[in-house]
């Protein structure tokens, strides 16, 4: 009887393989030749699971925001507005072993980005995502009262995004320059000008 190949099952042991392959030596581990032997496939064997190289590591992004997605779910279930909204901030932010981890997955992905249209169309997409999530508490928070500030929202968002973006790069790259306490503190100063009129 021949043996049924769960083929889902193989295209996420690719990805598993793929993302500690990133995590142990960046992008340049990641070769084909690599994530077939390490998943025990023979080489060339891959294509019969993705099209390329850039499907896989796009797996293993969208697996990383798929665990950050559910997370972020269950940390703001049954808030809304400006609480909500620092929950999120605080959560996303690259703070802990595991974050840094996933920080180096997510660099990986930006530097393989610059090279590929077809995944730098797919960032973009989740980037507008992430900014309409931000623009929603922003202006239930208007709504509640809770966020008076005259910055505008589109501003507020991009500096939201410019703030997790560059914490997570310096993680990575030069981590004893950012801390628990000092991303805090960034936080807490930025809500704190949400409240304020002037």
């Amino acid at each position: 009887m021949p043996k049924v190949i769960d083929h889902d099952q193989r295209r996420s042991d690719i990805v598993d393989v793929t993302w500690e392959l990133i995590v142990e030596g960046g992008i340049e581990a990641a070769t084909m030749r690599e994530i077939a032997a390490r998943a025990g496939f023979a080489n060339g064997a891959l294509k019969h699971y993705f099209t390329g190289k850039d499907q896989i590591i796009k797996g293993a992004y969208e697996r990383s925001l798929h665990g950050l997605g559910e997370r972020l779910t269950e940390q703001v279930a049954g808030m809304r507005g400006i609480e909500a909204l620092e929950t999120s901030m605080r959560f996303t932010l690259p703070i802990d072993d595991g974050d840094a981890t996933a920080a180096r997955v997510l660099l990986s992905f930006w530097e393989r980005c610059a090279f590929s249209p077809e995944l730098d169309h797919g960032y973009s997409e989740h980037l507008d995502s992430w900014k309409a999530m931000y623009r929603a508490y922003l202006l239930q928070g208007r709504e509640d009262g809770d966020i008076v500030t005259p910055t505008p929202d589109a501003q507020l968002v991009d500096e939201i995004v410019m703030m997790n973006i560059g914490a997570t790069v310096i993680r990575v790259v030069s981590p004893e320059h950012v801390n628990f306490d000092v991303l805090e503190a960034q936080v807490t100063d930025f809500v704190a000008r949400l409240r304020r009129a002037a």
